[in-house]
């Protein structure tokens, strides 16, 4: 069977960006999200399943100066790399599967868009949690399918999230500050209707 990580790896081969679903030229939702804590940019903030997502390249551009980018693919990350050229050397890299991250540090903010949803076990929630707990200072980004979005991606299946059964997860640990739904328009022009909740720890 294939292993999680042999699955994005071949994703992220054989795939390109404007034939991945999760693909966006500005991710607007999240960097709204992050602009409303009014972070410092010295703040630390790691993008969790970052892949070749242009996040990084974006806050880079606002003037953040604590970025790490973390995904299961090592492509990912590399083509990343590549397209910031000699910026990449302000970006910390973990190679890492989430359920595996040992962070040495803590955040101030931990972004995930659309990694969540891919655990879909008790116990693969649980360890993501347990992780995210220990990792962060302050604040939880999390986006979603929600309840009326697709119930697969790239071939997998996804735990789709309510406001309700999002918040009730973190609860224990973290106070919701909003959420809101949004319609993501793929390349390809589908739409995918996400759920992104702001959370700040207790």
């Amino acid at each position: 069977m294939e292993s999680r990580k042999e699955h994005w790896e071949k994703v992220y081969r054989t795939t390109a960006a404007e034939k991945r679903s999760w693909t966006q030229t500005t991710p607007q939702t999240s960097l709204d999200f992050i602009h409303s804590v009014d972070l410092p940019k010295s703040a630390s903030i790691i993008d969790i399943g970052s892949g070749d997502s242009m996040l990084v390249d974006h806050l880079l551009d606002e003037g953040f100066t604590n970025i790490t980018a973390l995904d299961i693919s090592e492509t990912a990350l590399q083509r990343t790399k590549e397209r910031l050229g000699k910026r990449s050397s302000h970006v910390e890299w973990i190679i890492s599967d989430i359920l595996n991250f040992q962070p040495s540090t803590s955040y101030d903010l931990w972004h995930d868009r659309a990694t969540f949803h891919f655990l879909t076990t008790t116990e693969e929630v649980d360890r993501y949690l347990s992780i995210a707990r220990a990792a962060i200072k302050e604040y939880l980004l999390i986006g979603t399918f929600s309840d009326k979005g697709p119930k697969r991606c790239s071939g997998l299946s996804v735990h789709q999230y309510s406001e309700e059964m999002l918040q009730q997860e973190v609860a224990r640990d973290f106070e919701k500050i909003r959420c809101i739904t949004d319609d993501h328009r793929t390349p390809f022009g589908t739409l995918q209707n996400f759920l992104f909740c702001s959370f700040k720890k207790r």
